[in-house]
């Protein structure tokens, strides 16, 4: 895993100008702590940085290849976990390898097939080729969106980073923000609309597209998405091509020349995988699985049982280890490690985010990266299977938006009149919501029950999850670990889509094609626990210190808050305790001190990313 960036002027000399290069190459350092390389001709330049997985000597980046009298030149983040056959393959055509590195496989994958290789790619990538006897910028994303990639049109050229931070570097890129921006950030939070920068002039590179950049002209085009059939397999089949296609995966995704380790809740979903990568490492002959979990500070004295979170993760994952026998490690997180890394992760994120749940991700995934540099997790079944509780309950179910913005106007009532009548959310959210259902791939004669649900399930795909791999993929590269996703596999995700919802689930049982799937490698009761959300911390000392930041921050005149909140609103609820009343904030209820934490950080990216308003 790395950093990437590059920059395309057709104007000026940029070997004049490797400082700003440099610029844009150096905030990734997190990303790639274990290298570097940038790589300037007249017109074009690419900088790299680099996480060692695979072939510490040979993957050096940037990477040029010449073929006859053409060059091509890559820069790369991600993983091709069947680069092995691709490379077999590619030796039969008659290419050679200097290395054992993906990265030279995905090279030459281009060079043979063009932008028809990304069919044959398997694997988490964002990556860009410069041609130079065409002059021209090839940048692709993986099907699901796990790798970033943004790109920024210049007058006469490009700008392209792994993050926002990396163009945000440029001295010629603005950092304004203007309705639209805002509204993305506050009105629709986490989930951002696929595609939109929030900064004006900036974007994202779709999951499963592919952009072309040539004197000028930019096209972006898809070439991969989700299509609609019928399932033709009866239920017993079902059940074993899940687990042949989840088994695969993980052990594909174990592939590495660096130790690896996987992410343990004690659900279903993070058991599943380690109960595989267990199987494949004893397959193998490697040494027992190392698993980590997170928890917090008298989470026991403090936690209290709700229907979204009926009990606590950790007995579960000693069930689940000891059952496995794998080498388990417990973080334990306090207040003050949430309280010092909360600015910490909004740089990460590069924008206001979910609070403690990013800042506990970001100091747990340090701790891990202690031990290991990849780790493989469970996240993204909830969205392919169907877990979430939107999926099940009538009034999400008929809501005509979001399932997880159906309270915004509960969201909406911490900001002033003003902000409201300037970003429009409702309107906003409306808009996007139905740009949303009129890409779903509908399936002709399928019931209207049956319509909604594949409705909601493509939300939750392309709107919901994006923001959770975005989080998975910012808070542990940010300290260099590399977290692998079997679920997001797209062979996986193309079978699950078409599932009928009736083989999917039954009754109060969620995700029940699934339990099944895995039964006899996880005991019963593991198998059936209910769903429980990541956890964020009960304790009310957190609420105490996001109360007194932000009691400091509102006495400062100057701070951008003033423009956007309604603070005797928000002066109400820091009266009150820390769960006394829970505004809905992207699919889970946020107590006053999460709330607290968000406009901690808006604060800070307005001060920090010396944001104009537009």
């Amino acid at each position: 895993m790395c950093g990437i960036a590059g920059w395309i002027d057709w104007q000026q000399d940029i070997r004049a100008y490797q400082s700003s290069l440099d610029a844009m190459v150096q905030p990734l350092t997190c990303r790639g702590p274990d290298g570097s390389g940038t790589w300037v001709t007249e017109h074009a330049a690419m900088g790299h940085r680099r996480l060692v997985v695979i072939d510490p000597e040979g993957g050096m980046q940037p990477m040029s290849r010449r073929e006859g009298r053409r060059v091509y030149t890559i820069v790369y983040n991600g993983e091709l976990y069947n680069y092995r056959e691709l490379r077999q393959e590619l030796i039969s055509m008659g290419y050679s390898f200097a290395s054992q590195s993906d990265t030279e496989v995905l090279l030459t994958a281009y060079i043979a097939w063009g932008h028809e290789s990304l069919s044959r790619l398997n694997g988490i990538f964002a990556f860009a080729i410069w041609d130079a006897a065409e002059q021209t910028l090839f940048l692709a994303r993986d099907r699901l969106g796990v790798k970033p990639l943004f790109y920024a049109p210049l007058h006469q050229g490009i700008l392209f980073g792994s993050e926002m931070k990396a163009i945000l570097a440029h001295p010629q890129m603005p950092h304004r923000v203007s309705r639209e921006g805002l509204a993305e950030v506050f009105a629709l939070g986490p989930a951002r609309t696929p595609g939109h920068g929030v900064f004006d002039g900036l974007y994202e590179l779709r999951p499963g597209e592919y952009l072309q950049y040539k004197r000028g002209r930019i096209s972006t085009h898809r070439y991969w998405q989700l299509v609609s059939h019928e399932h033709p397999d009866d239920v017993f089949t079902t059940r074993q091509t899940i687990r042949d296609l989840l088994e695969d995966t993980v052990k594909r995704q174990l592939i590495a020349d660096v130790p690896v380790v996987t992410l343990l809740s004690g659900g279903l979903d993070s058991s599943a995988v380690t109960a595989l990568a267990v199987k494949a490492f004893k397959d193998e002959k490697r040494g027992p699985l190392k698993t980590f979990s997170i928890d917090f500070v008298d989470m026991e004295k403090h936690f209290k049982p709700t229907a979204f979170q009926t009990n606590l993760d950790a007995p579960w994952v000693n069930r689940v280890s000891e059952y496995l026998g794998t080498i388990h490690s417990r973080i334990v997180l306090d207040t003050p490690d949430l309280v010092d890394n909360l600015v910490a992760s909004l740089h990460a994120r590069d924008l206001p985010g979910m609070a403690d749940v990013d800042t506990s991700l970001l100091v747990f995934a340090r701790a891990i990266k202690q031990q290991a540099t990849v780790g493989l997790s469970g996240e993204a079944a909830d969205e392919i299977f169907g877990g979430y509780p939107w999926f099940h309950h009538p009034d999400a179910i008929e809501a005509h938006t979001f399932p997880w913005a159906r309270r915004l106007q509960d969201r909406v009532s911490i900001l002033s009149n003003e902000f409201v009548h300037y970003i429009r959310p409702f309107e906003y959210t409306q808009q996007r919501y139905q740009e949303a259902l009129d890409e779903v791939p509908r399936l002709a004669g399928e019931s209207r029950s049956a319509a909604r649900i594949r409705e909601i399930s493509y939300l939750t795909l392309t709107r919901f999850l994006p923001t959770l791999l975005d989080r998975k993929d910012r808070m542990t590269m940010a300290v260099g670990l590399e977290v692998r996703v079997p679920f997001c596999d797209h062979r996986l995700v193309e079978y699950v889509w078409n599932i009928p919802w009736a083989m999917k689930t039954q009754g109060e049982h969620r995700k029940v094609i699934l339990r099944q799937a895995m039964e006899g490698i996880l005991p019963d009761d593991v198998l059936w626990r209910q769903k429980s959300p990541y956890p964020s911390t009960p304790n009310p000392s957190y609420f105490a210190r996001m109360r007194e930041q932000l009691t400091d921050i509102l006495a400062d005149p100057a701070s951008a808050l003033h423009q956007i909140v309604d603070v005797t609103r928000v002066k109400e609820l820091m009266n009150q305790g820390p769960m006394a009343e829970q505004i809905p904030w992207f699919g889970q209820l946020m107590g006053n001190a999460q709330l607290f934490a968000f406009l901690i950080q808006a604060h800070y990216w307005f001060a920090d990313y010396h944001i104009e308003l537009g």
